[in-house]
């Protein structure tokens, strides 16, 4: 399993332990890759999902401590600003 399915797997499980208890039916989604980066045996992946939720997830796999960690995080707000 690379490490980009990995991320993806856990991401769509953290999706759908953490559905809104009213949804009676799992709404169905993809999980997308933003971003990856690979360093010194370790990585982290940058995801979101076809849900309109404004999550998106980050998950982080630590070669040292064979660890993985998942971050969630909503969008609050997205500004422009000039100069």
């Amino acid at each position: 399993m690379t490490a980009r399915e990995r991320a993806t797997g856990l991401v769509e499980a953290y999706i759908l332990t953490h559905l809104d208890d009213s949804t009676e039916v799992a709404p169905s989604f993809e999980v997308r890759t933003v971003w990856f980066s690979y360093t010194s045996r370790s990585w982290k992946v940058v995801l979101t999902s076809t849900l309109k939720d404004g999550m998106y997830y980050e998950v982080v796999y630590d070669h040292e401590k064979n660890r993985t960690y998942l971050n969630a995080y909503k969008k609050i707000d997205n500004e422009t600003y000039s100069g």
